[in-house]
């Protein structure tokens, strides 16, 4: 798990990538996850089952998972608090 995590330290570093961590200490949760999602655009969106993947192309349910990514991207933390999370993390495995 620790190589998993310095993994996110590299890729959250890339200039490309937006890495956000919802800390576990959030007191205000609107949300929790209910399952992983995979936003491609505004025509697309990809949900893992146990069992499937299923491919959203409905724009009423794509806009569904557009607000649910839009409250926890809201709920995340980024850059230096991100990777500081990371860091314990890591470090909590030693």
């Amino acid at each position: 798990m620790a190589a998993q995590l310095g993994y996110l330290l590299t890729a959250g570093a890339l200039p490309s990538v937006s890495l956000g961590i919802i800390p576990r200490a959030r007191r205000s949760r609107p949300m929790w996850p209910q399952e992983v999602f995979h936003v491609y655009d505004e025509n697309l969106v990809s949900v893992e089952l146990l069992a499937a993947r299923v491919q959203v192309t409905q724009p009423s349910e794509i806009a569904l998972y557009l607000k649910a990514f839009e409250q926890l991207r809201a709920m995340a933390v980024y850059g230096a608090e991100a990777r500081t999370l990371i860091v314990r993390a890591i470090d909590a495995l030693h």
